[in-house]
């Protein structure tokens, strides 16, 4: 193995021991609890990478024990686990593994939009490290940094007090800019962790890896080779009971300037000059800044109508719970880009994210250019796409290869192949939600799998002058989006890769 390989592979899963701490959790009774910190506290616990004398400081409105509260999110998580499809999948939870967890877990009730609860915690906290974790409605966050700061709970002295902050950060460019004032007039920027699980996914976490450590894709990663580049997020579930929270929000909002542009700035960054979280993360906002202003005609909106999803019928946006009969708000995104800079120039990115699509699937498509001459007669005009690396990244995780090879037989036919590496393959399974590696490096303080604020500004900026036509484009649940995101790319001559 080099020694890049060794060291990127070091900084991503082991660059400094987790210390012992407290972990607030605001919000301790909501769901992004019970599915995803809980569950990644248990595995952290199960590979045993939580540190020694680590508590839990359980924070909610209901009244109840710390007991009562570990023992009911036990019992959810056993159901969670005992469901295939959801993100947190254990038939074996271990009892022993979950007290250890959540031992001697505090459940402090009461309501964090008032002075009373930081007195508590000050009270019961005292001196040692501290993180608090914001698991609540984005509405609430400049208001319990406020408190936290105000309290004098983020201040560092006899141990450090660390802040993280769940997307979205803001609504807009100048909604993430009051709210990032807030929290640096009450926290300096190397206690503040901007939360995005899209970048503590392994197979994501793994494309910096693919890029930086192998003499086989650098090379040739730039404009003199590369056609375009495709990034898909499909889902075939629609909003369920997020319906009054989506209509305020819509899938640009929720999803281009934080997941597909993590995405987006994996793929397409400049190599950092080292692994320290400020080189990678000043390489990503540069990356971002170097976006040109997205013209009106490339960006599509689209919001699902009636339709089947595997075979069962599913109900239109406008009939969910929550959401207006005559509601405008957009269920799917697609968009073309470029980024100025000498290794993209004139190279279109496509992106494009939706709810009740044909499948589920997140993944990367590097499209390189097809050949300057067609030597073995092949058709130049064939619409099917040649050389592909693909990285896949859910629910399969790996990476593909595609490209042409010779047809078994007399004559010089060429048919196109795909070479495949999956880590499921390869590896053994760990189970992971997303949130193990960013829990484990906030605790060791470890910035670099989180946001910075340039960063978040870059992505806002980038959307932020797209002008929404008066209504999304219809499309049907069940199929790869409205036909204006397909014209997207057959104006220029290309076709998306399907979604299945």
């Amino acid at each position: 193995m080099s020694t890049t390989t060794e060291q990127l592979g070091n900084a991503l899963e082991n660059a400094s021991e987790p210390q012992p701490c407290k972990l607030v959790i605001f919000g301790a009774g909501g769901d992004l609890t019970r599915r995803l910190l809980l569950p990644s506290l248990y595995d952290l616990a199960v590979a045993g990478a939580l540190p020694a004398d680590f508590q839990i400081i359980a924070v909610d409105r209901a009244e109840q024990t710390g007991k009562d509260w570990a023992a009911k999110l036990f019992s959810l998580a056993e159901q969670d686990a005992k469901d295939p499809s959801a993100e947190f999948s254990c038939p074996h939870l271990d009892r022993a593994v979950w007290d250890r967890v959540t031992s001697g877990a505090l459940y402090l009730s009461g309501d964090f939009t008032q002075a009373d609860i930081y007195t508590t915690l000050r009270e019961t906290l005292g001196a040692g490290n501290v993180i608090f974790y914001l698991a609540v409605a984005s509405r609430f966050f400049a208001r319990i940094a406020t408190g936290l700061g105000q309290g004098g709970l983020l201040k560092e002295g006899r141990g450090f007090r660390r802040l993280i902050v769940e997307k979205p950060f803001g609504r807009d460019l100048a909604s993430a800019r009051e709210l990032d004032g807030v929290l640096r007039a009450q926290a300096d920027e190397s206690q503040i962790y901007r939360i995005d699980h899209f970048l503590g996914k392994e197979a994501n976490q793994g494309i910096m890896i693919a890029r930086f450590s192998n003499v086989l894709f650098e090379p040739i990663w730039r404009r003199e080779y590369i056609d375009h580049v495709q990034i898909t997020a499909a889902e075939t579930i629609g909003v369920e009971q997020r319906g009054a929270f989506y209509e305020h929000t819509g899938a640009l909002r929720d999803m281009v300037p934080n997941h597909l542009f993590v995405l987006l700035s994996l793929i397409a960054m400049e190599p950092p000059s080292s692994l320290s979280a400020d080189a990678v993360r000043q390489e990503k906002t540069r990356l971002l800044q170097a976006i040109r202003p997205i013209r009106d005609e490339d960006y599509v909106p689209g919001q699902y109508a009636a339709g089947q999803i595997e075979g069962k019928s599913v109900p239109g946006y406008r009939s969910e719970p929550g959401v207006a009969a005559d509601s405008q708000t957009e269920t799917f995104a697609a968009m073309k880009l470029f980024i100025d800079n000498w290794r993209w120039g004139g190279v279109p990115f496509y992106l494009r994210t939706g709810k009740r699509m044909s499948g589920r699937r997140t993944e990367i498509n590097v499209v390189f250019k097809k050949p300057p001459y067609a030597l073995f007669n092949q058709n130049m005009d064939d619409p099917r796409i040649g050389n592909v690396i693909r990285f896949l990244l859910d629910p399969v995780r790996g990476v593909s290869i595609d490209f042409d090879a010779k047809q078994p037989g007399l004559e010089e036919e060429i048919a196109p192949v795909s070479s495949r590496f999956l880590y499921d393959d390869f590896f053994r399974k760990v189970p992971n939600v997303g949130y193990e590696a960013l829990l484990h490096d906030c605790m060791a303080g470890n910035q670099m799998l989180f946001q910075s604020a340039e960063t978040i500004e870059a992505a806002w900026r980038a959307i932020d002058a797209i002008v929404t036509p008066e209504a999304p484009y219809p499309y049907k649940a069940g199929s790869e989006g409205p036909d204006e995101a397909m014209a997207l790319l057959e104006r220029d001559g290309r076709r998306w890769i399907p979604v299945k």
